[in-house]
C-alpha cells in the first residue's frame, strides 16, 4: 500500500461568522491510500482555534504516517492520539480503499438513494439582515428545525431575530436550536438562558467556554433550556469522557468525528452517553464533501431519529462535486448520478 496526501484550501462563499472568529478560508488535507489499482481517499480537516491537532508538527506527523505506510512498517506508525483529524482521515481512507475507491463506505438505504437523513438548517452569524435572509430561505426550503449561531451580535438583536421567528412559527411547527460556541460569560449566561427560554428553545450548545466543568454543571442543573456539550468533548481521554458526562450531566452531546478522532471514538461517546440517558446527534465540522460523505453515510447507520447537523458543502466555491443533495430538508445520496469531482483538478 502506498500513501500520500494533497493540500486544498476551501474558499467560503461568504464571511462565515461564529462567536470565535469570521472564516474566509478553510484548509483541508486529502489522505490518499493506493493498493491494487484502487485509491481510497480520506479527509484530514482542522478548524483553527478549535481542533487540538498541533499545527507546528501537523505535516511532520502526516509525513511520518505516510512513510510508515509506504515502508510497510506497522511499528513505525505514529501515535495519532493528539491528531484526531489525521486519525479520522486515515480511518475513512481505509474504509474507502476497502470499498475499492467507490466512496460508498457503508452500504445502506441511504447510499442506495432510497432514504434521506433529516437535517437542521444552519443559520450563520452576520448582521441582522443577513441572518433574516438565511432564515427566510431555510423556511422556504421546508426546514422544520433551525440552528442559529448566537453570542457574537448584540444580545438584544439576537432576541429580536428569534422573537420574529417565534411570532410566525410555534414550537410545534418549528424547532429552534441555538449554538453559542462558548460566547456567553459565566456571569450572565444563566440570565440570558432565562430570557431565551421565553421562545421555547429546543436546546443550546456550549453556552460558556469549555473546560469550566463546575460552571457548566451548575448551568445544566439550573438552565430552563436543555444544554448541549460540543467543544467540551474535544481532546478528552476515555477516563475524562466518563467524568465530563457524570459531572456535568448534559441533556445532549454533539459528535464531530473529525474533531474527536473518528467514528470509533464517537461510538464510545454514544455508548457512555446512552448509559446516562444523555441523547446525541452528529454534526459535520466544515469538511469538504469527502469528509462529509463519510460522516453522512456513517450517521445513517446509527439510526438516530433526530435532525442531524449535516449539509452538502454548499458553503464553498471550490468544493469537490459529489452525489450529496438536499431535498425537503433531508440529505440524500443520488445513487443514480454518482458524480464525483477529481481532487487533482481542484483549484
Amino acid at each position: 500500500m502506498k500513501a500520500s496526501y494533497k493540500l486544498h484550501t476551501l474558499q467560503f462563499k461568504f464571511a462565515a461568522g461564529t462567536s470565535r472568529a469570521v472564516l474566509h478560508t478553510k484548509p483541508c488535507v486529502y489522505l490518499l491510500l493506493e493498493h491494487d489499482g484502487c485509491i481510497g481517499i480520506g479527509e484530514c480537516s482542522t478548524i483553527a482555534g478549535l481542533s487540538i491537532d498541533p499545527s507546528e508538527s501537523y505535516f511532520t506527523q502526516l509525513d511520518a504516517l505516510c512513510s510508515a505506510i509506504n515502508a510497510g512498517e506497522a511499528t513505525l506508525m505514529p501515535d495519532l492520539t493528539h491528531y484526531p483529524s489525521i486519525a479520522f482521515g486515515l480511518e475513512t481512507a481505509l474504509l474507502d480503499l476497502n470499498a475499492r475507491g467507490s466512496k460508498v463506505l457503508f452500504n445502506s438505504l441511504f447510499t442506495s438513494g432510497q432514504n434521506g437523513i433529516p437535517i437542521n438548517g444552519l443559520i450563520w452569524m452576520g448582521d441582522k439582515a443577513f441572518m433574516q435572509q438565511q432564515i427566510a430561505q431555510k423556511l422556504d426550503d421546508g426546514y422544520k428545525c433551525l440552528k442559529l449561531k448566537v453570542g457574537a451580535l448584540d444580545f438584544e438583536t439576537e432576541l429580536d431575530i428569534i422573537n420574529q421567528i417565534r411570532s410566525e412559527y410555534q414550537a410545534n411547527e418549528l424547532e429552534i436550536r441555538l449554538d453559542a460556541n462558548g460566547g456567553f460569560s459565566t456571569n450572565d449566561a444563566l440570565a440570558k438562558l432565562h430570557r431565551l427560554a421565553d421562545f421555547h428553545i429546543h436546546s443550546i450548545e456550549q453556552p460558556i467556554r469549555a473546560a469550566q466543568w463546575d460552571a457548566m454543571a451548575a448551568l445544566c442543573e439550573q438552565s430552563p433550556i436543555p444544554i448541549v456539550l460540543d467543544e467540551e468533548l474535544i481532546g478528552l481521554s476515555e477516563v475524562d469522557m466518563q467524568k465530563v458526562l457524570s459531572n456535568i450531566k448534559p441533556t445532549y452531546i454533539i459528535l464531530k468525528p473529525s474533531l474527536l478522532g473518528g467514528f470509533a471514538t464517537c461510538e464510545k461517546w454514544i455508548e457512555l452517553a446512552e448509559k446516562q440517558g444523555c441523547q446525541w446527534w452528529i454534526t459535520s465540522a466544515l469538511e469538504s464533501n469527502i469528509g462529509l460523505n463519510a460522516i453522512a453515510q456513517w450517521t445513517y447507520t446509527l439510526g438516530s431519529p433526530l435532525p442531524q447537523g449535516l449539509g452538502t458543502g454548499q458553503l464553498y466555491h471550490n468544493n469537490l462535486a459529489s452525489p450529496l443533495e438536499i431535498r425537503n430538508a433531508q440529505l440524500f445520496y443520488n445513487a443514480t448520478d454518482r458524480v464525483w469531482g477529481d481532487i487533482n483538478h481542484l483549484q
